[in-house]
């Protein structure tokens, strides 16, 4: 896996040093995503290939991680797995394990495609955080509030969605939009430069939630051609 390096230059991201420091540092100041680097030891890929092929999206519970036949290297990572899941729960945290063969898409998108390959920002009715970690396979990409243009306000597609909407651009139309999640999803500037989440990194990145000090995080999840090596994410 090539090496991971936090973009410099995107005051939008915070280091942290240890776990404490990701769960008690507030996000202010337009930061609106920590990221506890770490390079963690452990087989991650001879998991992944004793859990064998699937398909889609399957989450996995401690009971199996633990009945894996692994080496000694393979026994460190699903600890590491487990431990992760373990510090989430203690701070009442409900995060799940997925082994990731292929997303289901949006194959009739519409004007607006909603799957988590399209850059989006999660949301929430009450103060909430997404926490994610990529163990194997392709890892997160985060982009930009300064790169990136909600979809809905781009002229075109919101002729569109109003033509879909059948009315006027009033409250009715923001409430459509947002009922059908057409207001979460982004697209990149010309020139915007994505960033990865790296692998091992655990991130707490902002939502869109009532009172938030801070923009949401715009991420999606990575292309998925083919031929791509199963993800293991982390998602809370």
């Amino acid at each position: 896996m090539p090496p991971f390096t936090l973009p410099s230059d995107n005051p939008r991201i915070q280091r942290v040093s240890s776990f404490h420091e990701l769960v008690t540092t507030p996000f202010s100041d337009g930061v609106n995503a920590l990221c506890w680097e770490r390079t963690l030891p452990g087989d991650f890929s001879e998991v992944v290939e004793l859990l064998g092929a699937g398909e889609g999206v399957v989450v996995l519970d401690d009971a199996t991680l633990q009945a894996l036949p692994v080496s000694a290297a393979g026994r460190i990572a699903i600890e590491t797995l487990l431990e992760d899941q373990r510090l989430l729960r203690q701070h009442e945290l409900d995060p799940v394990l997925n082994c990731i063969d292929g997303y289901p898409r949006d194959e009739d998108a519409g004007v607006v495609p909603t799957d988590v390959f399209s850059f989006h920002v999660d949301s929430a009715t009450v103060e909430a955080d997404t926490w994610l970690c990529t163990y194997h396979g392709p890892a997160s990409e985060g982009l930009r509030q300064e790169e990136a243009l909600r979809r809905v306000d781009v002229p075109e597609t919101r002729a569109e969605l109003l033509k879909l909407y059948g009315g006027q651009d009033d409250a009715g139309f923001l409430e459509f939009l947002n009922e059908n999640c057409y207001d979460l999803h982004y697209i990149a500037t010309p020139g915007a430069q994505p960033f990865d989440f790296g692998f091992g990194n655990l991130w707490r990145i902002a939502t869109q939630h009532p009172g938030s000090p801070v923009p949401p995080c715009i991420h999606r999840a990575p292309a998925t051609p083919p031929g791509t090596v199963p993800r293991l994410l982390l998602i809370s």
